[in-house]
């Protein structure tokens, strides 16, 4: 790609360099805050900012915080620009802009930028670059570092010639659609890929190695048939369950501790775990009445998300949210671990409660595993360990070139939009 003959200093520290017949101007001469209230409601038409994006949000599928009526939301006109400006201290990952393709209404927390004598689209290219930079990050006030529109009146843009505007914008819609594509593309191969994992999975657990052994009805809808020579055994034959915990509040130095205390949050896609954020004392794990869980055992996520399941890499305990499995026989536990990881859609219809979604003890010990001989069990955990590990090589190589593509389009969009590369 070229670069422009000749550049100036643009006097901003993050852009540096910019072409000579471009000028620096402050946001009130590019952009005006559009304040139109729907009174009278003048559009139903209820749309919602997501991930950089603006999409439109059909009223019967909104949830949380819903007002009796939509005359407090503003109005909303194709080409605005909509920036979520709240919150900034504690949430800089998310995507806080996005060009709406809509006309309709949202939510008066956003503000509502209309561009001014300026391609919007071109705009839209420039704010996400700033948000995308996180120079955005220091233009908020207050305790909870929230943005107004006077931070944009005195923000600084760098703004080319109307028609370079266009053909800028024109550029990198139809690379950053080309990219998007791409990662589509890759994103279905690794679902594809997951798929195939969990298949070879109960494949494995359920059937055997072996594809010519006799089989018989296992008498459990989820397992179907099983090999001739295996059992199926509730999970209180196999394991001591132990209950999680949490320190008793009266106890006010229970943070901060060596014990390692493990809450659903840290089973997350992970097939074991020796850490978590919260650390208990002494004094605190004595006052859960819980027992620590020795290294190997298997945790079951009881409380939402349900069925999530993990292997303790050390010694550790959990708050209530969790249940240990504890193994009192002759178990391969990275099979027992193979064959709930499979079931955990299972295990989560299996939840009742009102307040929330619990599994119960009662339900967790007599729930049913497939158990062939443990030398089958070490035969199988193997098999899995290499054809899964091919299978998770192949995940991450498909998730680093995602990573390495939004990169470039983040690079891409910065390059064009501060003049260090020429599209027209």
């Amino acid at each position: 790609m070229q670069k422009y003959e000749h550049y100036k200093d643009s006097g901003i520290d993050w852009i540096g360099p910019i072409p000579e017949h471009w000028e620096v101007k402050p946001g009130f001469t590019v952009l005006k805050e559009r304040k139109e209230k729907n009174k009278g409601m003048i559009s139903n038409n209820v749309l919602s900012l997501s991930y950089g994006k603006i999409i439109e949000k059909p009223v019967e599928k909104l949830t949380g915080l819903v007002p009796e009526n939509f005359e407090t939301y503003q109005l909303v006109y194709k080409g605005d620009i909509i920036f979520r400006p709240t919150d900034l201290q504690n949430d800089k990952v998310s995507l806080r802009t996005g060009l709406s393709k809509f006309n309709g209404i949202i939510t008066s927390a956003y503000i509502n930028l209309q561009p001014i004598n300026t391609e919007p689209k071109f705009l839209h290219y420039y704010l996400h670059t700033t948000d995308t930079n996180k120079v955005i990050y220091g233009l908020g006030s207050g305790l909870r570092q929230n943005i107004s529109f006077l931070d944009f009146k005195r923000f600084s843009f760098v703004v080319p010639p109307i028609h370079e505007q266009e053909a800028i914008a024109k550029f990198l819609d139809y690379k950053t659609a080309k990219i998007d594509a791409l990662v589509h593309t890759k994103e279905q191969q690794i679902e594809k890929l997951k798929e195939l994992r969990q298949a070879k999975i109960h494949q494995a657990v359920t059937k055997g190695l072996d594809a010519n052994a006799p089989t018989k009805d296992s008498g459990v809808d989820w397992i179907g048939e099983i090999p001739a020579h295996w059992e199926v055994k509730r999970l209180k034959n196999l394991f001591q369950i132990v209950n999680g915990a949490t320190p008793s509040s009266a106890i006010l130095s229970y943070w901060g501790g060596d014990i390692t205390w493990v809450t659903p949050k840290d089973v997350n896609n992970i097939k074991y775990i020796s850490e978590s954020e919260r650390n208990i004392s002494i004094s605190g794990y004595k006052s859960c009445g819980t027992s620590l869980i020795p290294k190997g055992s298997i945790i079951l996520t009881t409380r939402a998300p349900i069925g999530k399941v993990v292997i303790a890499n050390k010694e550790l305990c959990t708050n209530q949210g969790c249940k240990s499995l504890v193994k009192i026989n002759n178990q391969n536990n990275e099979f027992i671990y193979s064959v709930l990881d499979i079931s955990s859609k299972v295990l989560n219809s299996l939840g009742t409660g009102t307040t929330f979604m619990e599994l119960s003890n009662v339900a967790l010990k007599n729930f049913q595993l497939p158990i062939p001989p443990i030398q089958e069990q070490e035969q199988i955990v193997a098999y899995l360990d290499e054809v899964t590990g091919k299978i998770d090589q192949a995940i991450a190589q498909k998730q680093e070139q995602i990573t390495k593509l939004k990169e470039y389009k983040q690079s891409l969009i910065n390059d064009v939009v501060t003049g260090k590369v020429k599209v027209c």
